[in-house]
């Protein structure tokens, strides 16, 4: 009886630790997405973008090699940045400083001037991505977990299809086996037309899927906490007919923002041991 007892002490004793961790990684992320230092434009999207359960759901934790994808102006790298900050390692994989591309300059310039003069992403460590031509994102085998936020449908339609394939297998070369790779991308539902996905912004959650897996990913699990009923993906300058694009300036522009912004897939992959 008393190993039994004994047993049993140890067991609740294991699980209340696991899920104090649990409640302390939630709070890193829950401390970052309430932060003052956030702007008020970037946490006004939070009710469409969920940053706390997505994140949760992904498994982020602050002791965590983390590389974000295209990061763009920093929406995610504001709470990233500072959970990551004292215990984890933050990769921002950014536009090459070697393109033409007059946007990805701007983009990239404005990311770097926040490295240097915002604290909470002094420890930030940018890379270079490209489809194709870009891939060295971090370390091999170092990440244990890599994010993309709605990029899939722009390597979709590039010039080379190959990208998104190109993509996906960076993701898998630069985690450690049993890292997570999580994907939020703009969803379009399974009976439209493949052509749909050409020049909308909206790709099938089937193609993404099955993307992942030739890279040599495994599905986990999938979430419905971007998803959003209102949105028919069907507008006519696609998914930048919504918020917070709304391509069509002031035409139903009451319309598009009850729609609010487009509806989501999030996945979480894994690559096998």
């Amino acid at each position: 009886m008393k190993f039994v007892l004994k047993s049993l002490f140890v067991a609740t004793l294991a699980m209340t630790s696991t899920m104090a961790i649990s409640h302390n990684h939630s709070a890193n992320v829950e401390q970052a997405v309430q932060s003052t230092e956030r702007s008020a434009k970037n946490s006004a999207r939070d009710e469409y973008r969920h940053p706390i359960e997505t994140l949760s759901f992904f498994g982020l934790k602050p002791t965590m090699t983390v590389v974000e994808i295209s990061p763009g102006g920093g929406w995610y790298s504001e709470i990233l940045a500072p959970t990551l900050k004292d215990h984890g390692l933050y990769y921002a994989a950014h536009y090459p400083s070697d393109s033409s591309v007059g946007f990805y300059q701007r983009s990239l310039a404005g990311f770097k001037s926040k490295v240097a003069e915002d604290a909470r992403f002094s420890k930030v460590k940018i890379t270079e991505f490209l489809p194709l031509t870009h891939v060295d994102i971090a370390p091999a085998g170092t990440a244990d977990m890599v994010l993309t936020f709605r990029n899939v449908h722009n390597w979709y339609m590039g010039k080379d299809k190959t990208g998104a394939l190109s993509a996906f297998k960076a993701f898998y070369k630069a985690l450690k086996p049993g890292g997570t790779l999580g994907v939020v991308e703009h969803r379009l539902a399974e009976t439209r037309a493949d052509e749909d996905q050409k020049t909308s912004g909206y790709m099938k959650q089937s193609y993404v899927v099955n993307l992942a897996k030739q890279a040599g990913f495994e599905l986990v699990a999938s979430s419905e906490v971007n998803a959003n009923p209102k949105d028919t993906a069907d507008h006519p300058k696609g998914v930048w007919t919504l918020p917070p694009s709304l391509r069509l300036g002031e035409q139903d522009a009451a319309k598009y923002k009850a729609i609010g912004e487009s509806d989501r897939m999030t996945l979480k992959f894994k690559k096998p041991l």
